[in-house]
C-alpha cells in the first residue's frame, strides 16, 4: 500500500493565521489616523517655515500660522504653543515632539512618540 502524505493547512492552523492577520489588519487600521495626523503636522510646519521670511518674522507670527493650519487640517494633537522656533543659518527651524496614546484591546495602549522638523526640507 503507497499512501500519499496529505499536505497543507489544518482548519486550527487557518483559524490561527487568519485570526493573527485579522488583529494586525485592526492594529494598522487604529494606526492610520494618528500618523495621518502626523504626516499633517509635518507639512503644516514645513509650509510655515517655508512660507515665513527669515529676517522678520516673529515667532508670534508664526505660531498663528500655524494656528491657522492645524485648524484648517484637523490638527489636534499639537498646539501653537509645543512648537520649538528657532532660527539655524539665517533660516527658520521649527520643530515639534509629542506622543500619541493609540487604545488597542481593553486597558492595552500604544504609546507612540512623533518629532517633526522643517530642518529637513
Amino acid at each position: 500500500m503507497n499512501r500519499k502524505s496529505q499536505q497543507g493547512v489544518s482548519l486550527v492552523g487557518t483559524l490561527l493565521v487568519g485570526s493573527a492577520l485579522a488583529g494586525v489588519v485592526l492594529l494598522g487600521l487604529k494606526l492610520v489616523p494618528v500618523v495621518n495626523e502626523f504626516y499633517g503636522i509635518k507639512r503644516a510646519i514645513v509650509a510655515v517655515a517655508q512660507d515665513a521670511n527669515p529676517s522678520g518674522a516673529s515667532v508670534a507670527e508664526l505660531r498663528n500660522a500655524f494656528s491657522k493650519r492645524a485648524q484648517v487640517d484637523n490638527i489636534t494633537s499639537i498646539s501653537a504653543a509645543d512648537l520649538d522656533i528657532t532660527k539655524d543659518n539665517g533660516r527658520i527651524v521649527i520643530s515639534a515632539n509629542y506622543s500619541a496614546k493609540v487604545p488597542v484591546v481593553a486597558n492595552v495602549s500604544l504609546l507612540i512618540d512623533f518629532e517633526a522638523s522643517s530642518a529637513a526640507h
